[in-house]
């Protein structure tokens, strides 16, 4: 039987980034299919009690830089921890990658996803600019003219559907991985997920 995991995500999510490639092989090796839902969290957060980062204590906001740098040297990855262009509205990236998972697959998607990542806290690249958007396109090898198909109703409608999905299935942070209704909260429970896809 082939298991799925769902996929929740906020595109300028750090944590996202951090455990996008391995996550992506964990559920390869599993042999699992990924179902990739990017969600508005401008939703997710005021429905689970969460808040922005900007309204968090000061203390918290402090401590995120100091994990996030543990985490980059821990993993060996690079991130820029307070990148030029963050906050940055996710939307138009989650639009977009909803309509490359809806006409090309989770395969494509997932790519598309680490591209976005990396153009954010690694490349410090603005997500929200239809310019930059276009040049990561093309760098995947995808046409630019994605770009305004992502701007459709439908298109929002998907993304709209994705986040009532997330809100039902008790989604509160990204990134979770949710298999069989029991949600894996955080890119720090990779290793928990790949011992529920070993069972």
């Amino acid at each position: 039987m082939n298991t799925s995991i769902d996929y929740y995500f906020t595109p300028q999510s750090p944590w996202t980034y951090l455990g996008h490639q391995r996550f992506v092989q964990i559920a390869r090796q599993a042999g699992a299919s990924v179902r990739v839902l990017p969600v508005d969290f401008g939703k997710i957060f005021p429905a689970s009690g969460g808040l922005p980062l900007g309204q968090r204590a000061p203390q918290r906001q402090a401590y995120r830089l100091v994990e996030l740098q543990r985490f980059s040297q821990h993993l060996g990855m690079p991130l820029n921890v307070q990148p030029t262009y963050f906050p940055v509205g996710g939307d138009p990236a989650a639009r977009l990658i909803t309509l490359v998972d809806q006409q090309q697959g989770s395969e494509v998607s997932l790519r598309l996803c680490g591209a976005i990542f990396e153009a954010v806290w690694v490349q410090q690249r603005n997500i929200a600019d239809d310019h930059a958007l276009a040049g990561i396109l093309q760098e995947c090898g995808l046409q630019a003219s994605l770009l305004e198909q992502s701007r459709s109703p439908e298109v929002q409608q998907l993304y709209e559907a994705h986040t009532q999905q997330a809100l039902d299935a008790g989604v509160f942070g990204a990134p979770s991985y949710v298999v069989g209704g029991e949600i894996f909260w955080g890119q720090d429970r990779l290793d928990l997920l790949a011992k529920k896809l070993a069972v």
